[in-house]
C-alpha cells in the first residue's frame, strides 16, 4: 500500500517529469456486509490488502492494490430496469437515473451517485460516442501521478493507446494537486505528463464508450475556477492519505470495482 514515505518518493518522481431506454424504477437487490462480500470483477475486496497492481503505462508511478480505509458495513446492489448494468453502493447512498446527455447512443444510461447527505460522488454513463483524446500542445502537459491503480474485469475495446481497464485515483499538478477517481482503459500520457486524464473505457464495437467516476476528464484548474467535483490537495502525501486512510475512497473504490456491464 502507498504510505507517507512512498508518497514523498512519488512526489519526487512527478516533479522530475514524471439496451435500456433508462426509464422505470431502479432495481435493488439484497447487499451483503463489507466483510463477507466479494466484489464482482475485482482482484480482491477494497477492504483487503492486495498485491501490487500495474498502473497504466505512461504514468508517473504505479502504486499498490486496494484501499486500506474503512468501508461501510451494509451494502445494496443497484440495477437499472433493463438489467444492463449493476453495481454495489453503501446502504444509505442515493442512486438516481437521469436523462442521458445529448449525442449519446440509443439505450444510453446516466446514473448519479450521492452519499447519504446528498453530496455528489460519481456518475455512470454508457453509450458515449467515441471521441479522440484531447489535443495536448507542446509544453502544455503537466506532471501527473497514479496514486492507486487496480485492474478490473470489464468489457472493453483494444486499440492504440488503450490498456486493460483499471480503477484508478490519479492527481495532476497545477497550483494544487487535483485528483480524480474512475475507471479507464486509456493511457494517461507519456513520460508522466498529460494535458487531460480520461476516466473513460473504450467500449466494444457498436456499444460506445462508458465512464464511471467523479469526472470524465481530469485537468488542471485555475485559481478562479470551481474545483469540485475534483479533489484538491496541497501535497501528494494528502492525496495518499485520502486513498489509504479515508472511508470515502474505500467505499467509492468498492463501488467502482463492483460494476458489471452486460455485453
Amino acid at each position: 500500500m502507498l504510505r507517507t514515505g512512498l508518497a514523498l518518493a512519488v512526489a519526487g518522481a512527478a516533479l522530475s517529469g514524471c439496451s435500456s431506454d433508462g426509464k422505470g424504477a431502479p432495481v435493488w437487490t439484497a447487499g451483503s456486509n463489507a466483510a463477507g462480500s466479494a466484489t464482482a470483477g475485482a482482484t480482491g475486496s477494497p477492504t483487503s490488502s492486495a498485491g501490487p497492481a500495474s498502473a497504466p503505462p505512461g504514468s508517473a508511478s504505479a502504486t499498490a492494490g486496494t484501499s486500506a480505509g474503512p468501508s461501510a458495513a451494509a451494502w445494496k446492489v443497484f440495477t437499472d430496469p433493463a438489467k444492463t448494468v449493476s453495481f454495489e453502493v453503501p446502504q444509505d447512498w442515493i442512486v438516481q437515473s437521469v436523462a442521458p446527455d445529448p449525442g449519446t447512443l440509443p439505450g444510453a444510461l446516466k446514473i448519479t451517485v450521492k452519499d447519504a447527505d446528498g453530496v455528489y460522488l460519481a456518475t455512470l454513463q454508457t453509450g458515449l460516442a467515441p471521441q479522440s483524446a484531447p489535443a495536448c500542445p507542446d509544453g502544455a502537459a503537466r506532471n501527473y501521478v497514479v496514486v492507486s491503480s487496480v485492474p478490473v474485469d470489464l468489457p472493453h475495446a483494444d486499440g492504440e493507446g488503450t490498456i486493460d481497464p483499471h480503477v484508478v485515483f490519479r492527481v495532476i499538478q497545477g497550483y494544487k494537486y487535483f485528483g480524480s477517481y474512475g475507471i479507464t482503459n486509456v493511457v494517461g500520457g507519456s513520460g508522466g505528463k498529460s494535458c487531460a486524464l480520461q476516466n473513460v473505457v473504450r467500449g466494444p464495437a457498436g456499444k460506445g464508450d462508458y465512464s464511471f467516476g467523479d469526472l470524465t476528464v481530469l485537468k488542471t484548474l485555475a485559481p478562479d475556477q470551481k474545483v469540485a467535483p475534483a479533489k484538491a490537495f496541497d501535497t501528494l502525501d494528502q492525496a495518499a492519505k485520502y486513498v489509504n486512510e479515508g472511508s470515502e475512497f474505500a467505499n467509492v473504490q468498492r463501488m467502482l470495482m463492483s460494476l458489471e456491464i452486460k455485453n
